[in-house]
């Protein structure tokens, strides 16, 4: 997370009022841009952790007045045209300006209950051996960006930089999304479930004693 995209926690927004008889999409055109967003995934052009840090990347005016499907039709917008999927032209116009070179790469409608049952699994042989066990304290790094790239995209939420949990389950290598949304490789980490009392990340919880578990990279870590 980055920029104003990192929200967890803060203060002023409300509260998180979760409405389980809500419909899963509100207007149909939000079922497009969910659709939308993943057949140009299977183009192949980017990955989860790039599609993530497009979202991101949208300047703070945008971010703050789109909603949800919004931000993610207009990050997807903006890395059609990055990655030369489409030029700026045929987006504004709508219509293409001649074939395209992806044309047989089209996730077409018998394919996708396939491709989604397939998923993306993010888990990858170790290359490094895991620092700590369930059971561990460990501390999150103090400073929460990315220090691969600068400004770049990270798992690590500010509200938990720099606080003290205990290790709860290791997870296996995963690819670091660090390195990955910004074209450096896969570079898997062991990944670890980081148990947090509430009193260690806010001033005034609401209840001390509740515990937020967020996946943590190993280098996001250490012994505490």
């Amino acid at each position: 997370m980055s920029r104003l995209h990192d929200m967890g926690g803060r203060h002023g927004d409300g509260p998180v009022r979760p409405d389980s008889d809500a419909p899963q999409f509100e207007h149909p055109w939000q079922a497009r841009a969910l659709a939308l967003t993943l057949a140009a995934g299977g183009l192949g052009q980017w990955n989860l952790d790039v599609s993530r840090h497009a979202r991101e990347r949208l300047s703070p005016k945008d971010y703050a007045r789109f909603s949800y499907f919004e931000k993610w039709i207009a990050a997807l917008a903006n890395l059609l045209v990055e990655r030369g999927v489409l030029t700026r032209k045929e987006l504004s116009e709508g219509r293409a300006d001649g074939p395209s070179a992806l044309a047989g790469k089209t996730l077409r409608a018998d394919q996708v209950a396939a491709v989604l049952a397939k998923g993306a699994p993010s888990d990858r042989p170790a290359t490094t051996a895991p620092q700590f066990q369930p059971g561990d304290r460990v501390r999150s790094r103090r400073i929460s960006g990315n220090r691969l790239f600068d400004g770049g995209h990270t798992r690590l939420p500010g509200y938990a930089a720099g606080a003290v949990g205990q290790v709860v389950r290791v997870h296996g290598a995963h690819v670091f999304p660090d390195a990955s949304a910004h074209g450096l490789g896969d570079a898997p980490e062991p990944l670890y479930a980081v148990a947090f009392p509430a009193s260690a990340l806010w001033t005034h919880p609401e209840h001390p004693a509740d515990e937020v578990i967020t996946d943590l990279w190993q280098s996001y870590l250490e012994p505490a």
